[in-house]
């Protein structure tokens, strides 16, 4: 898939790749015609835009993997496709894999929580066991059907096993196969250089700048800095979009109109955004 291949050309030059969080086809596509080399398929986006529920585990794999298609078909975009615990045991997983990569996925983020998971910012969280862990990394490596499609292992333990756990598992994904590590939510400064120390010279390391969740760092030229390969901003398009869908609901209800509300597109904007005019042109080529 070409899609993979461009997503490891592009780790390879070293800089880090900045990832927004998408969820359909407006989204992914904003995010390419904004100039990323890569997109977040963020199962936690997907949960709170077609949902209206909490990163609480309650979307199933089958729904994600349609939101992908969904964007495949619209952007060229590398995805990093958000598979949460991989939706059940190793078979489970070779099985989420082959449907990811099918939808049009260029890489799979797969974590260690117990089933069902939660937001990795959340108290309460379960890790399985390290060794589970590594079958379901052999099993994915196992079941990819492209050799350029990213396996990346996140460990969610620094928060339920504290940080020398953490750091263990990562070494145990590593020399599994994995071809990316995520340790999720590092406490400070110091935990990242140690992550880094560690890591940063042997495989790619992804890190979550999610609003409200407390990292270190807030940038991607500081992550950078550091080492780091990923910047993911999970939910940064849902978090603006949020207070402003609020307000506008408020200006409706009060005014009964949308005028003299600052910020608002039009339809003959939104459908040049969308590629009416390409549609069109190709419909009279056609005869419609």
């Amino acid at each position: 898939m070409p899609h993979a291949r461009q997503l490891r050309d592009a780790l390879a030059r070293g800089h880090c790749l900045r990832a927004p969080g998408v969820y359909d086809g407006l989204t992914a596509l904003l995010a390419e015609q904004a100039g990323f080399e890569l997109g977040f398929v963020s199962g936690a986006c997907i949960a709170f835009a077609r949902h209206g529920r909490p990163d609480m585990g309650l979307v199933s794999m089958s729904e994600v993997a349609d939101s992908v298609a969904l964007m495949r078909e619209r952007v060229a975009l590398p995805l990093i496709a958000d598979m949460d615990t991989g939706f059940g045991n190793a078979l489970n997983v070779q099985r989420t894999v082959r449907v990811f990569e099918r939808a049009g996925a260029s890489a799979l983020q797969m974590e260690d929580q117990v089933m069902p998971k939660r937001c990795g910012h959340m108290a309460g969280k379960q890790v399985i066991s390290a060794s589970e862990m590594v079958g379901k990394i052999k099993a994915a490596l196992d079941a990819r059907h492209d050799a350029d499609t990213l396996i990346i292992a996140r460990t969610d333990a620094l928060g339920v096993s504290g940080f020398d756990d953490a750091l263990d598992r990562a070494e145990q994904y590593l020399q599994a196969g994995a071809d990316a590590l995520f340790i999720e939510a590092p406490k400070s400064l110091e935990q990242m250089h140690e992550i880094t120390r560690r890591f940063a010279a042997r495989i790619p390391l992804v890190h979550n700048l999610v609003e409200g969740g407390g990292s270190p760092v807030g940038d991607a030229a500081t992550l950078e800095q550091l080492g780091y390969r990923i910047a993911l901003y999970p939910a940064a398009l849902l978090h603006l979009f949020v207070p402003q869908a609020q307000a506008l609901l408020a200006h409706i209800r009060q005014h009964g109109s949308t005028k003299g509300y600052a910020g608002l597109i039009d339809l003959n904007r939104i459908n040049a955004v969308l590629g009416a005019p390409e549609l069109l042109a190709i419909s009279e080529r056609y005869g419609g």
